[in-house]
């Protein structure tokens, strides 16, 4: 038996939060994300480009298992590749949020800032520099 390999529509991250109306108005407001669907306690959020569509569920809800009911969205970073880095920066900056790591570049050539949201959850947002002509000889 062969195997073949799952073929992949969509990809979906699901967020537990405490603050899912907040969040949902973060990730619209802020970074162009449509609300798709919505209950008490739930949002799915995505865009029409190729990031990940987002799901926020508040902490507690019986549709979570029962050993991750109680599970904040921790430690995770969402993170999202763009174009205009520094403009991106300077446009959130503006609009009035956190900017929790400023505008960065590491030495092997990924510039990167994040923010966070009501709920805590960390974006971070990269751009890849073009590397120079020494990394380019390594």
């Amino acid at each position: 038996m062969t195997w073949s390999p799952v073929h992949i529509t969509a990809s979906t991250i699901s967020l537990t939060v405490d603050k899912v109306a907040e969040s949902t108005a973060f990730f619209t407001t802020h970074l162009g994300f449509n609300q798709r669907m919505a209950a008490d306690g739930f949002a799915s959020l995505g865009r029409d480009d190729a990031a990940v569509d987002i799901v926020l569920l508040r902490r507690g809800t019986e549709v979570l298992p029962e050993g991750f009911r109680d599970e904040h969205a921790a430690g995770v970073i969402v993170a999202f590749t763009v174009t205009d880095l520094a403009a991106h920066e300077t446009r959130l900056r503006a609009a009035g949020v956190p900017i929790t790591m400023p505008l960065r570049e590491e030495p092997w050539g990924e510039r990167l800032f994040q923010i966070t949201d009501p709920s805590g959850i960390t974006v971070q947002f990269v751009e890849w520099a073009t590397p120079g002509p020494e990394q380019q000889e390594a």
